[in-house]
């Protein structure tokens, strides 16, 4: 299995390690998913997420390029701006989810996920324009500080005011960039550093009072209250983003991206099934593959996510349902293991946001 820069500081912490995207990982350290989960919610988590993928394209036609892979607009962003996307092929299914950053027209930052790496490389060169420039940053690490403390913790540890920074917005340094965005829906920052300063920032980092690492398992349990989509279980190849409730990414100026015939007429006439949460009302788990049945007990979906909420305290999880049943507040059941468990869909997020406010952001 590979590893990040960061592997034999998480077996000095004693990490559980398991394999994610063909790597290496911690799942979670000694003290449990609950207890990292909920230090999240009340003071800064950090994570190694090191195993994504980061990458620059440079030159002119970058923009244009970006607005032919993604349903997204970029001409009226200013440099500095993020923005969650999509990578959609002919079928208007889903390549990747991803945070693509304008720097300039020219320049765009952009990190993809781990287990789509190689695939969503090949897709951009693919479709890359002789004039603009694809560098895969295979050197650099990525760390994530999550949580209502992050902003205090960098100023402390290393003298950097973010104080004025919008959400979903990039700061370039000459140590390491810092993007105020995340996986978790507290406000955070990710930061890019070269591999050979991880260790040392890492460590900076674990030493302030309000910090702890967390692995991938809270993360997941993060992400799943906030509704946001895994790749590979709620959003895929086959999944358009209309389907998966992510019309608001498309942008109004922007009909020429890949899959638009497609995506386009379905966004206007509604889609067949419908991304929807999923709270459970007796106790279960319902996981990916589980079956989603009306009141009658006829199949009307399935369950792509599901776990234990520990901040609502409830199991929870998110599917695709029958357009016809997509509404938050009917009454269902989730088949598990032959038992039909009483359940309710429910709207997304779980919980409210609490990232930093947008209104200083504009486009």
């Amino acid at each position: 299995m590979k590893k990040t820069p960061l592997h034999e500081s998480h077996k000095e912490l004693k990490a559980k390690m398991g394999e994610f995207a063909g790597y290496d990982m911690p799942l979670y350290y000694g003290e449990g998913v609950i207890a990292e989960h909920e230090w999240v919610r009340s003071h800064a988590g950090l994570f190694d997420v090191s195993h994504m993928g980061q990458v620059m394209v440079e030159g002119p036609g970058t923009q244009s390029f970006f607005e032919r892979l993604t349903p997204s607009s970029f001409a009226k962003a200013p440099a500095g701006r993020a923005k969650y996307t999509v990578l959609t092929n002919e079928q208007g299914g889903i390549v990747d989810d991803l945070i693509v950053t304008k720097l300039s027209d020219e320049r765009f930052f952009t990190v993809i996920n781990a287990g789509c790496k190689d695939k969503d490389i090949a897709w951009m060169q693919e479709h890359l324009p002789d004039a603009v420039r694809f560098d895969y940053w295979e050197g650099r690490a990525l760390l994530a500080l999550q949580g209502p403390e992050s902003e205090d913790v960098l100023r402390e540890v290393f003298g950097v005011d973010t104080s004025g920074m919008p959400y979903m917005w990039m700061m370039e340094g000459d140590a390491f960039h810092v993007s105020r965005l995340g996986y978790t829906g507290e406000d955070g920052f990710e930061l890019s550093i070269p591999a050979e300063k991880a260790e040392e920032v890492w460590r900076k980092l674990l030493a302030h009072d309000a910090v702890k690492p967390v692995g991938l398992a809270a993360r997941d349990s993060l992400r799943l209250e906030m509704g946001y989509c895994l790749y590979g279980h709620d959003i895929d190849a086959q999944t358009s983003p209309v389907e998966a409730g992510l019309s608001w990414v498309m942008g109004r100026e922007n009909d020429g991206f890949i899959g638009a015939a497609v995506i386009l007429p379905q966004k206007e006439s509604g889609p067949d099934r419908q991304r929807i949460g999923v709270r459970l009302l007796d106790k279960g788990i319902a996981r990916e593959g589980a079956v989603i049945l009306n009141e009658e007990g006829a199949e009307i979906g399935h369950m792509t996510s599901g776990s234990f909420s520990p901040t609502l305290q409830e199991a929870i999880g998110q599917g695709y349902v029958e357009k016809a049943y997509a509404e938050a507040g009917r009454k269902i059941f989730v088949e598990v293991r032959g038992r039909k468990i009483a359940a309710v869909l429910a709207a997304m997020p779980f919980m409210p946001a609490r990232t930093k406010s947008m209104k200083k952001q504009a486009a």
